[in-house]
């Protein structure tokens, strides 16, 4: 069994309003449906399924919000991070097509989502912007903004001087602007999220780790230390953090994603004239690197940005002072920026870097596999699993349904993981011809 579980030392934990935890489920009770996992999926398939008029459970094994939907940078961004929407279209056809339409409206999808229902997350939708960091990969932005612009997206290039107006400086050369995107606090989308969904008549239950389940007659059964939920439809939402709290649960679903920690980080509150020099637009900033260059703006001007670092020793010094070389190096003004908290968290990588959506068994749905684009695209795809649990065809919906594909050799796999992700950032270095 792990450890019991912390609050990280995060930014949105320690500005966000506290939210008081739900009881454990004790008893046996009854629903419609039930969800495993407290966060964005989770909570946003909750929300779409109580609009629909069908009694709901959700269940959480530590609190709303502690796994990845509450530690995560923030950004809101309507694309995949490394699938290309014409490959999703060749593997799942018409399906594909409809995901790809969902991914790109998946940004509004939240930030309509939290203005229908008055979430206050500091949400800001002043667009994503994709820079491209060597010449060579701005043919890469050409491609993708045509790509994207074919299924609807309002994708536009920037040439190197509007690149530099919207950065305030001349560090990358031209990229990929959307406007749809933009960033959130996302622990305090959760929480909104969680009182949107006890509006509609959801039942939340945290301390709640789930033991397993079993089919019960025509439905489910979910047991938990205490209690359990009889339900018609089961949705595991659990992503990277399926074994997080225990080893016994759903071992096929944990070992088909790759947990890879992601560090996190933001700066003190910068002066109103720094800021202003600084992306002045306020838009959320991740570029072409594998190894990732990323930040944008809090709604107290800290500037949230983070890294990846391999093995665990001094890992939070050493990547932070990774991070701040490196936004030193982008701009110059914030030579020797220091950060006032840093925090870590899981993001689930596939082994096609293809989100992973599955129909265990009858009623039976789950996905893994964010990719690190989880905050657009699982409140959009908790709005999707809702409509097929409510019985609109699949062949109408935007869900590319795969088989369960466990990872041979997965502790193997999972020792490996970071060490891949060394040799993809020494890609980066590697110029792509500009032709």
């Amino acid at each position: 069994m792990p450890p019991a579980p912390e609050w990280p030392s995060s930014l949105w934990n320690a500005v966000t309003a506290p939210r008081a935890a739900a009881a454990p489920l004790r008893g046996t009770i009854e629903a419609d449906a039930v969800v495993v996992g407290g966060g964005m999926c989770g909570l946003s398939t909750a929300l779409h399924l109580a609009r629909g008029g069908l009694s709901t459970v959700v269940l959480e094994g530590f609190e709303l919000g502690w796994g990845a939907s509450g530690r995560n940078n923030g950004q809101v961004i309507p694309t995949m991070s490394a699938v290309e929407p014409d490959a999703l279209v060749r593997r799942f056809g018409e399906t594909g097509e409809r995901f790809v339409h969902l991914i790109a409206q998946s940004a509004t999808t939240l930030f309509d989502l939290a203005r229908d229902e008055k979430i206050d997350c500091e949400a800001e939708q002043t667009g994503w912007y994709q820079p491209a960091h060597s010449p060579g990969r701005v043919r890469l932005s050409e491609n993708r903004v045509a790509t994207w612009r074919r299924f609807g997206a309002p994708a536009e290039l920037l040439d190197r001087d509007a690149s530099t107006r919207l950065l305030g400086t001349d560090f990358w050369h031209g990229g990929m602007f959307n406007p749809t995107g933009g960033h959130i606090n996302p622990l305090a989308f959760v929480r909104g999220l969680a009182a949107a969904c006890e509006r509609r008549g959801v039942v939340i239950h945290e301390h709640s780790i789930v033991t397993g389940y079993a089919r019960d007659g025509d439905g489910w059964r979910v047991a938990t230390a205490h209690g359990a939920v009889r339900a018609r439809t089961v949705v595991l939402a659990t992503n990277a953090y399926t074994d997080a709290l225990t080893t016994h649960f759903e071992r096929r679903i944990a070992r088909s994603v790759v947990p890879i920690l992601s560090w996190q980080m933001s700066t003190p509150p910068l002066n109103e004239a720094v800021r202003a020099a600084l992306v002045p637009g306020r838009q959320a900033v991740s570029d072409t690197r594998a190894d990732l260059r990323f930040f944008r703006y809090d709604a107290r001007n800290r500037l949230v940005t983070g890294g990846s670092v391999l093995g665990t020793h001094k890992a939070a010094a050493r990547v932070a002072a990774n991070a701040s070389a490196r936004m030193a190096e982008a701009f110059p003004g914030l030579e020797g920026v220091r950060f006032t908290h840093v925090w870590n968290g899981r993001v689930g990588i596939t082994l096609d870097r293809h989100p992973h959506i599955h129909r265990l068994a009858p009623d039976l749905w789950s996905w893994v596999g964010c990719n690190g684009r989880g905050v657009a695209l699982s409140v959009a795809l908790g709005r999707e699993l809702a409509r097929a649990i409510r019985g609109e065809p699949l062949d109408t919906l935007a869900l590319p349904v795969t088989d369960v594909d466990p990872m041979p050799f997965y502790p193997i796999a999972r020792r490996v993981a970071p060490f891949v992700l060394a040799w993809l950032k020494r890609r980066d270095h590697v110029e792509i011809n500009p032709r």
